[in-house]
């Protein structure tokens, strides 16, 4: 499944200054149940988003109408415990195209990147400037450069280099998944396969 291309994203964000968010509170084990990828994002953080009455719990983040965004920003060890891929399902059909942390659980962050979502793993430090900044003014805006791997503060012009794998760069640039990627190079297959012919 094609997702949308990733190179520059500008974007106000929403602030999520909790640490060690597990997947389960991403998206509960009860909303597991669907296999299609749609429908996930009403239920993204659930729990903390929603009473038992399902009215929303004004002091939640995802209910402040003051934050807004296609970046969400967390704390530390963002997306740890189980390794479900509804969480990060539920994290791109909500909306948002880029998780920030300082640091990500391995298999939430390659998750991301296989549906389409950029995870940047910044430092302690600049991680604290983000939350900083918004927590000062709710429209300030960030910009990710995948293409240049650069994160910035747009007020300011403070920004931050980050990592990722080159294959996984590729994909997100181009909007494909593995198999997308795998299908683009069918002629160079096909070539390949007919020279080794006998």
């Amino acid at each position: 499944m094609a997702y949308d291309k990733f190179t520059i994203l500008k974007s106000t964000a929403v602030p999520l200054p909790i640490e060690n968010v597990d997947t389960d509170q991403i998206i509960p084990a009860r909303f597991l149940k669907a296999t299609k990828r749609e429908g996930f994002g009403d239920n993204l953080f659930r729990d903390w988003r929603y009473n038992n009455d399902n009215t929303p719990k004004k002091d939640f983040v995802l209910n402040n109408p003051i934050y807004s965004g296609k970046i969400l920003v967390g704390g530390k060890n963002f997306g740890s415990g189980s390794s479900r891929e509804h969480a990060a399902w539920a994290v791109y059909d909500y909306g948002f195209r880029c998780v920030v942390s300082s640091f990500f659980a391995d298999i939430f962050k390659n998750n991301s990147i296989n549906v389409g979502i950029l995870p940047v793993q910044v430092s302690p430090q600049f991680l604290h400037k983000i939350f900083t900044a918004i927590e000062k003014d709710p429209k300030a805006e960030l910009e990710v450069n995948l293409p240049d791997q650069t994160i910035t503060l747009v007020a300011t012009g403070e920004k931050e280099s980050f990592d990722i794998n080159g294959y996984k760069k590729h994909n997100l640039m181009n909007g494909f998944d593995d198999i997308d990627y795998l299908q683009s190079m069918k002629g160079e297959i096909k070539s390949f396969a007919e020279s080794r012919a006998f």
